[in-house]
């Protein structure tokens, strides 16, 4: 199995079963202008709900540090201040995340850890995933694209498969002004046509796009199927109220907040289907 593929099981699947997953990317959790009442409320529905977190990355900003370019003491929050300023954003963020450890199912990088661990050798990411699992979570590290393949078992003969395709995303952050960054389905269905779930972050827009297909079955039975591609907007509103700021003399424009919930339920018993439903959660 490729090191970037997460296979999940779900066996005694019966009528009324259901599964949540929650998409999220973008948190910037250590900016001070991350909006952690948002991002709490839906930890919370995720704890609520018995949903599992797939993050796909910039959970951190981590630009505070030396040597970064893009650095300012505005927006580092006053209790990672330090030298050892890498080390107190993992610690506060693990923290915080504590009380949703055993919710996380895997945490994927982005380009602002990869910066980091290119910068300064240190990996954000792994050493979240190594805090919150000594508080009792079993998180996986993903990487900046990926798979988590969820199994279903209804009965010894009837099972479904379902693929979600993460990649955090490409370009400046700030990109795509215009389509948001939608016009990325049409490539990524060209070469991602496995996947049902694709999922996006990084330039903070949200979108929800679903394109149905025909294949033809190993019966030689022509189907129809959807690809479901969705971008998180993530938890960052540097925005504010548009008077000042980088974000408002880029003229990007305020951006939506928020995460998108999957949820797996048997659609038919009988039938031994899987139903997938794409709920947009933004603010």
């Amino acid at each position: 199995m490729s090191r970037n593929v997460l296979v999940v099981n779900f066996q005694g699947i019966r009528a009324g079963w259901e599964q949540w997953i929650m998409l999220r990317s973008d948190a910037h959790h250590d900016n001070k202008w991350c909006n952690r009442d948002l991002e709490h409320q839906h930890l919370q529905l995720a704890l609520d709900k018995g949903a599992l977190i797939v993050d796909v990355g910039d959970l951190f900003c981590a630009m505070q540090g030396k040597y970064d370019p893009r650095s300012s003491m505005d927006d580092i929050r006053q209790e990672d201040v330090g030298a050892d300023y890498l080390d107190r954003i993992v610690l506060h963020a693990s923290e915080d995340y504590e009380p949703y450890a055993k919710n996380f199912l895997l945490i994927g990088s982005g380009n602002h850890e990869t910066n980091i661990l290119n910068r300064h050798g240190t990996n954000l990411t792994s050493n979240l995933c190594h805090a919150l699992n000594r508080m009792g979570g079993q998180i996986h590290m993903g990487y900046y694209g990926g798979y988590v393949i969820f199994q279903f078992e209804m009965s010894e003969t009837a099972r479904q498969t379902k693929r979600i395709k993460y990649h955090h995303g490409k370009g400046k952050g700030g990109s795509a002004p215009v389509t948001r960054g939608v016009i990325d389905t049409n490539r990524q269905a060209v070469y991602l046509p496995d996947a049902d779930v694709i999922v996006n972050g990084h330039n903070h827009n949200m979108y929800y796009v679903p394109i149905k297909r025909e294949r033809v079955t190993n019966n030689f039975r022509v189907a129809f199927d959807l690809a479901h591609f969705v971008r998180t907007p993530g938890y960052k509103d540097d925005y504010g109220d548009g008077a000042d700021g980088f974000a408002v003399e880029s003229n990007g424009g305020p951006k939506p907040q928020g995460c998108i919930w999957v949820r797996f339920s048997p659609g038919s018993i009988h039938n031994k289907t899987m139903d997938l439903k794409i709920i947009a959660d933004v603010a």
